[in-house]
C-alpha cells in the first residue's frame, strides 16, 4: 500500500507598496518636449571696461536675449554713437565761402595799412610832398645863417631848391628824376648832408634810392 503525499501550497506574499499608482502612471500623449534650464551663462567679459596705456576704453555692451526655449543668449550691441564720432565731411560750398571771406579780410588789411600810412605821410609832409632842412655847407653861409633847403615832389617831379646863406637872391634848384607808377606823386622825398673826404655832399632819399649830388664849393652837381 503506497504511501500518500500531500503536497503544501506556499503561503502568498504580500509586498509593501507605498504608492501603487506610480507603476500604472503612463506619459500623456503630447507632442511637447520638455529641456532642462541651461546653467546660467556667465557675464560677457566684453561688457567689462579694459585699462589700456592708462586709458579706460568702455567696451560695446551686450544684451541678453531669453528665447522661447527658456535659454538665454547674448547678442552684442551696436557701438554707441556719441561715443564714436563719425568724421566731418567739409562742404565744397562752404570751403568756398571761407576763402572769399579769406582774401576780403586780406584785401581790407592791406587798404587800411595803405590808408593809415598816407595818412602819416600827410601829417609830416603835407601835398605836395615837402621836406626842409638847414645845413651848413660853404656856400656863403655860417652857423649863424645856415643854408636852407627844400625838398619837393611836385606831380612826381623832384625838385632840390637851396637857398645859401638864408639869401633868396642865390637861390638854386637842383631838378631830380621823374617818378612813375601809382600813387608816386604821394612818395616823401627827403635828404641829408653827409660828409665825405672833407665835401659836405647832399644826399637825396627817395624810397629806397638815393641821389647823390656833390659839393664843389659853391654849388652841388651829380656825381
Amino acid at each position: 500500500m503506497g504511501t500518500t503525499q500531500i503536497r503544501r501550497q506556499p503561503k502568498p506574499v504580500h509586498y509593501d507598496v507605498e504608492d501603487e499608482d506610480a507603476f500604472y502612471s503612463t506619459r500623456p500623449n503630447t507632442s511637447t518636449r520638455r529641456y532642462r534650464t541651461a546653467p546660467p551663462i556667465p557675464h560677457d567679459t566684453l561688457d567689462e571696461p579694459i585699462i589700456q596705456e592708462g586709458k579706460l576704453r568702455q567696451r560695446r555692451a551686450s544684451m541678453k536675449i531669453t528665447s522661447t526655449n527658456g535659454m538665454e543668449a547674448s547678442t552684442i550691441m551696436p557701438p554707441n554713437t556719441e561715443t564714436l564720432q563719425r568724421p566731418r565731411r567739409f562742404s565744397p560750398v562752404a570751403v568756398c565761402i571761407g576763402m572769399f571771406i579769406t582774401i576780403i579780410l586780406l584785401i581790407g588789411i592791406s587798404s587800411l595799412l595803405s590808408w593809415w600810412q598816407t595818412y602819416q605821410d600827410d601829417i609830416h609832409y603835407g601835398r605836395p610832398r615837402t621836406f626842409q632842412m638847414d645845413a651848413v655847407v660853404g656856400h656863403n653861409d655860417s652857423e649863424k645863417n645856415p643854408t636852407h633847403f627844400i625838398f619837393l615832389n611836385l606831380n612826381r617831379h623832384v625838385e632840390v631848391i637851396e637857398i645859401p646863406g638864408g639869401d633868396a637872391s642865390h637861390t638854386r634848384v637842383y631838378t631830380g628824376p621823374v617818378l612813375f607808377g601809382d600813387g608816386q606823386d604821394l612818395t616823401p622825398v627827403t635828404g641829408e648832408i653827409r660828409d665825405e673826404n672833407g665835401h659836405k655832399d647832399l644826399i637825396i632819399h627817395i624810397q629806397n634810392q638815393q641821389i647823390v649830388l656833390v659839393n664843389d664849393g659853391t654849388s652841388f652837381h651829380p656825381q
